[in-house]
């Protein structure tokens, strides 16, 4: 029912694309992060809360029509619904059915409830698309709030010193999680402004979080001891540099490898990621009941023939078009 085409996933019999990277005329997108949602489509499909995100990123003037989580939206005899994928803010899987055959496109997903996100819910299907950003065994994350009672005592003790608590994590997703999590009683809140932008535009939908942005009027001296949410792209800039003094950590599910802190050159390491680890993907693929799963975005290879060898699936590898691994997937 669903291919896997050189513009993205697509379902023939509804004439409709899932994440598709090329423009197309009817595309059902899963989350906001660039690599999932892109410009040039004609109509937009997603969760109201990607919504704002989509026209922040891609423009006010798209077209979009918004299908909350369970309801069900039928083209050509083709079923299709969202639902939750507990990724970030209004991520969705999406499910399609037709002639009783159920297919799942999961996006990105984790199984953790990081408080904020809709936590995922496992759809029952024959096929399922799944991501395997972290799908080796070494990727066994720590709980989420163990890591955010981390975070807090590191700020409490730079704060102590009198030192900026530079914090590092993906403008959207990440950093709302972050500030979700924060002891503001330790200090205040600073954004980058490409945080207060994401924001800005989710607190038109009902969302409110910590933080004021820094701009050239911000008075370098309320900002001591404070801790301050930016994306990865901030490490090195002459913005970062205005700061001082800092120390700086980032937010990663990569930061479970011994020697990632070093060589992204930050003072510390937290293991948050919005990501799935291996056991949450065995045990999200496992929930689905499904018997062909394909594999994509990260350890293709390798996670398909575990999936094969050791679980008797049908496990095929997919390489989709710009799923490269990004500072999205931090």
């Amino acid at each position: 029912m669903l291919k896997f085409t050189e513009r993205g996933i697509y379902c023939p019999i509804a004439d409709v694309y899932i994440d598709p990277w090329e423009p197309v005329e009817k595309a059902i997108v899963t989350h906001g992060h660039s690599d999932h949602a892109r410009w040039g489509m004609g109509r937009y499909l997603c969760h109201p809360h990607t919504a704002p995100i989509l026209r922040l990123r891609l423009g006010a003037d798209i077209t979009i029509q918004v299908l909350d989580y369970g309801e069900r939206l039928t083209i050509n005899g083709v079923h299709i619904s969202l639902h939750p994928a507990g990724h970030i803010i209004g991520s969705a899987q999406v499910r399609v059915e037709y002639k009783g055959e159920v297919w799942v496109v999961s996006g990105d997903y984790k199984l953790t409830d990081d408080g904020l996100s809709v936590p995922y819910e496992p759809v029952r299907c024959h096929h399922f698309v799944t991501e395997s950003t972290f799908g080796l065994p070494v990727y066994q994350f720590p709980n989420p709030r163990v890591v955010f009672q981390d975070i807090n005592t590191w700020w409490k003790h730079n704060a102590g010193e009198g030192v900026n608590s530079v914090l590092l994590g993906y403008a959207l997703g990440k950093s709302q999680t972050i500030l979700k999590h924060l002891d503001t009683t330790i200090g205040s809140v600073f954004l980058h402004g490409a945080v207060a932008n994401v924001n800005g535009a989710l607190n038109e939908i009902g969302y409110e979080f910590p933080g004021e942005r820094i701009t050239t009027d911000t008075d370098r001296k309320a900002i001591v001891g404070a801790i301050i949410v930016a994306p990865p792209s901030a490490l090195g800039s002459p913005w970062l540099k205005k700061l001082t003094p800092y120390r700086i950590a980032l937010c990663s599910g990569w930061m479970q490898l011994r020697g990632a802190r070093r060589r992204r050159g930050v003072d510390r390491g937290f293991v948050l990621s919005d990501h799935c680890d291996w056991r949450q993907l065995n045990d999200a693929i496992a929930a689905t009941g499904a018997h062909t799963i394909y594999v994509t975005h990260g350890y293709e290879g390798p996670f398909a023939r575990w999936l094969r060898e050791e679980k008797g699936l049908q496990a095929k590898e997919v390489h989709l078009q710009g799923s490269e691994t990004g500072e999205e997937d931090l």
